[in-house]
């Protein structure tokens, strides 16, 4: 390029400030892209690559998109994982001096999202933030598209990544030349969009005065954040981030929430995954998960807000008795139930709509289904009129019917307006009569012109006098010769006919003069005045968001009370004993895969008095790792609020759930599956407490046996011991040898899930019941699995013969013309031994061995031992 044109010069100085984001450069009705954002841009939005100056030695390559079109492009760029600069036109081109100024707008990155276009409407989409002090890191969140805004600290790297993942944010905002291994290991996890921030982002004077001004409070402690350290940094960080990306003064953020992780029951990345609660890998989606059996919402406030229900269970007896009892009334009283449920079918996404506005890219059609989405709130009320639980009478105590925000709003706004202010027709008539007059210009010039021929005329006393328009002359008035003594002295003779005369007049000069910029003005005024009505909005966003909260709760509630109506679940006994007692129990998610009345229910007792351990045995397919899951599962639902598949349950309190479930090798990461198999584990015992619930399925079968099953048993004994109090644990397992617990541990208990051999073949009754089991049926399985028959006729055979204590490995199959010569070649070749070997060696190791002090595993690995060491011969003396 060897001469840059001073267009190109203003844009390579904005992109110059915006070099990590795609700038898109407003000219005239495009957006265009050059240099290597025009080929990264065209390739994305599959659009043509073209060039500029092409016969230039050095063409720039470029792309365009158009104006009125532009979001859809920028969404699919965003989803890409590319930040968008938007430029655009400050000044009117018709009145610019040389070049058109322009400025970038608005940066849209993945975590500043606010068009629907983009996002998941039941799913948050969070900007994030991390800071550290002295170990100490605080974690602050926003989805600025709802005015979600939430902030913890955590004491060490593993509780931030646990808070992370449960986060799961769209983009990481972090301290440059901050290299931490958490954020590796988030990334390879998660891979969000990160953002290296200067150090003076995360000042924490600068952060904290920030908040302050923001938020317009005196001090912290407004929002109870004066004892945060690193907290307080990351959000403030976001606050940088968000007046860097041009995104206004967001109205709409009026309230950070501060919280801690012991408000909340713990739910590590593997137990979310491992229960399925977000998402099943059978269906790779939300289909198949917990969320998609509990979610019946009708708006998507509620579907979000649900989905934080589940990902953030409560703890104390109190809030969660509150939600329990509103969802026990919506059980009872079906006809509230549907009433509230069909209001709550009407009501749009109040909160992204409000995003919108705060940052200025509302249209008026958000407008208009804000307006709609109000107006059902006083309906809302009345309907819950009838409500007794307190969770509704303190809703209803707060309720506020928006009504000034509705009326302003339709009386402002056409009933059905476009979806862009292009072309006007937007504003109601009568609400400024400047408006109306250059409507009424613009689009009913005729209309004008036959009003003020009747005004002339009647002014005159020239009945045939007529306001005419042509392209040679615009408007004029014509009056015929015969009437020419009476025409006033202000008209102005603009040509002559043969039978009569053309006029003009002040008036219509000026009439002539509006209707040529009447449209354009119409225009602007139109524009002028929804922007006032979009800032008047929003500066009533708390009150509009406070009413979305609300919705949203109630919402949920209703959601849990459909669901538990329409599947015969329970209320829950809640209590702070260590007891929990289920009768009945079923997998919410299993169950309804399967046809009414097929699944099998189960019971379950535990406790830290007899039933602390469970230790349960079966074969495959039988249905251990189901009851092990639907366990956790209805502990969760139940400190979510909510009811629970069962025919009874008492659930007292857990802190925290853990599950040790399968696993897979982590390649990315290094890590094999034994590997991925014992982190899990360490986890889990340095993290649980004795109100912790402890899932555990197949300990140690990643390793040899003996080293599994030393593995598991180390385990059980831990979690029997901790704290002398020890750990409510489901321990599935293969091991038929950790049965021997039940005799050692006096809190464990044995139990296997029921199966009854039938010639060949097996029958699952998916029934737990008490007393362990020896067998693990593998061969049935597999043939159930389609195993080739002859497969199975041999493992059958391999079998037998290790069952009858022959551990030497059986000779292969072979073809018959092979065994005859193998025979031949054995009768050539025997020869009897004259002397057989010494056992002496072997008494002499059993009588030395001190049973007393052994434990069953210890003489069961001696034992093996010297099995061992007879299949290769006597010691050597």
């Amino acid at each position: 390029m060897s001469k840059v044109t001073p267009m190109m010069q203003q844009y390579l100085e904005i992109k110059a400030r915006y070099p990590d984001a795609l700038l898109l450069y407003r000219m005239g009705d495009f957006y265009e892209l050059f240099m290597e954002d025009a080929v990264t841009a065209a390739q994305i939005l599959e659009i043509a690559l073209t060039s500029r100056d092409k016969n230039a030695e050095n063409p720039i390559p470029m792309c365009g998109v158009p104006y009125h079109a532009a979001d859809s492009y920028i969404a699919r760029l965003i989803a890409a994982g590319h930040k968008v600069a938007i430029c655009d036109q400050v000044e009117d081109p018709k009145k610019a001096k040389g070049l058109v100024r322009r400025e970038v707008t608005r940066v849209v990155t993945p975590g500043l999202v606010v068009e629907s276009r983009n996002l998941s409407s039941k799913e948050p989409n969070y900007l994030a933030a991390v800071a550290e002090a002295r170990g100490t890191y605080g974690l602050a969140y926003l989805d600025i598209s709802t005015a979600d805004f939430q902030v913890v600290e955590v004491a060490g790297q593993e509780a931030l990544l646990d808070e992370l993942y449960r986060v799961a944010p769209r983009e990481l905002l972090v301290p440059k030349g901050r290299e931490a291994s958490w954020l590796e290991t988030f990334r390879v996890q998660r891979d969000p969009a990160v953002t290296w921030l200067e150090e003076s982002a995360f000042d924490r004077k600068r952060c904290e005065e920030r908040l302050v001004e923001h938020f317009r409070i005196h001090s912290l402690e407004s929002f109870g954040l004066q004892d945060m350290g690193p907290g307080v940094q990351a959000a403030g960080a976001i606050l940088d981030y968000i007046r860097q990306n041009h995104l206004g003064d967001c109205a709409h953020l009026r309230k950070i929430t501060p919280y801690a992780p012991g408000d909340f029951m713990h739910l590590d990345e593997a137990t979310v995954r491992n229960l399925e609660l977000l998402s099943s890998p059978s269906t790779l989606g939300r289909k198949g998960s917990l969320l998609h059996v509990l979610d019946a919402t009708l708006t998507p406030m509620g579907g979000r807000r649900l989905q934080r229900w589940l990902r953030y269970p409560l703890v104390r007896l109190e809030p969660i008795r509150r939600r329990q009892e509103a969802v026990a009334e919506l059980v009872d009283k079906g006809f509230l139930r549907a009433s509230l449920r069909e209001h709550l079918g009407k009501i749009l996404d109040v909160e992204r709509i409000m995003g919108r506005v705060s940052v200025g890219t509302a249209n008026p059609r958000d407008l208009t289904a804000l307006a709609r989405s109000l107006e059902i709130l006083p309906r809302m009320r009345e309907a819950l009129a009838q409500a007794e639980s307190p969770f509704f009478q303190e809703m209803m105590s707060q309720w506020d019917p928006l009504e000034d925000a509705v009326g302003k709003i339709t009386e402002t706004l056409v009933d059905d307006p476009p979806l862009s202010l292009a072309n006007g027709g937007v504003i109601r008539r009568g609400v400024h009569p400047d408006l109306d007059r250059y409507t009424r210009l613009a689009l009913d010039a005729k209309g004008w012109m036959a009003d003020y021929e009747v005004q002339e005329r009647e002014r005159t006393g020239i009945s045939s006098l007529k306001v005419r328009y042509n392209k040679v002359f615009g408007y004029f008035i014509e009056v015929s010769k015969a009437n020419l003594a009476l025409v006033p002295d202000h008209y102005v003779r603009k040509q002559t006919l043969v039978n009569a005369e053309r006029f003009i007049t002040d008036e219509l000069k000026t009439f002539e003069t509006q209707v040529l910029e009447a449209d354009e003005k119409r225009i602007q005024l139109e524009e002028q005045i929804f922007v006032e009505l979009r800032r008047w909005v929003a500066q009533e966003a708390p009150r509009i968001l406070a009413m979305a909260d609300r919705v949203a709760e109630l919402d949920c509630a209703a959601s849990l009370a459909e669901i538990a109506a329409s599947h015969d679940y329970c209320r829950p006994e809640l209590e702070e004993s260590g007891v929990i007692e289920i009768r009945d129990g079923r997998h919410p998610v299993i169950e309804r895969f399967l046809k009414d009345g097929a699944f099998v229910p189960n019971d379950v007792v535990l406790d830290q008095q007899e039933n602390q351990i469970l230790i349960i045995t079966g074969p495959n397919m039988a249905g251990k790792s189901t009851i092990l899951r639907q366990v956790a599962l209805i502990v969760l639902m139940a400190q979510m609020g909510g009811f629970v598949p069962a025919s009874r349950a008492r659930i007292g309190l857990v802190d925290r759930i853990f599950t040790r479930v399968g696993a897979s090798d982590d390649l990315t990461r290094g890590r094999s599956t034994f590997m991925v198999e014992m982190q899990e584990t360490a986890h889990i015992l340095h993290q649980a407490t004795p109100r912790s619930l402890v899932i555990l399925d197949e300990i140690g079968r990643g390793t040899s046996t003996f080293d599994g099953m030393s593995l598991a048993w180390a385990v059980a004994e831990y979690l029997h011991d901790y704290q002398d109090q020890g750990v409510k644990t489901l321990f599935a397992t293969h091991y038929h040898e950790l049965t021997e617990l039940a005799e050692k541990l006096p809190r464990a208990k044995n139990y296997n899930v029921a199966v009854k051999e039938f010639e060949d073949d097996i029958l699952f009754f998916h029934r737990l019941l008490p007393g362990g089991t020896n067998r693990s049926y593998g061969i049935h399985v597999a043939q159930l699995a389609g195993l080739p028959q002859e497969v199975i006729l041999r493992a059958r055979e391999i079998l037998a013969r290790l069952e009858s204590g022959n551990h030497r490995p059986p000779e292969p199959p072979a073809s018959a013309g092979s065994r005859k010569r193998s025979r031949k070649k054995e009768k050539a070749g025997f020869q009897m031994s004259l002397f057989q070997p010494s056992l002496e060696w072997l008494r002499d190791e059993i009588v030395a061995l001190d049973l007393d002090r052994m434990t069953p595993l210890a003489a069961l690995q001696t034992l093996y031992a010297l099995k061992e060491q007879i299949k290769a011969g006597p010691p050597a003396k």
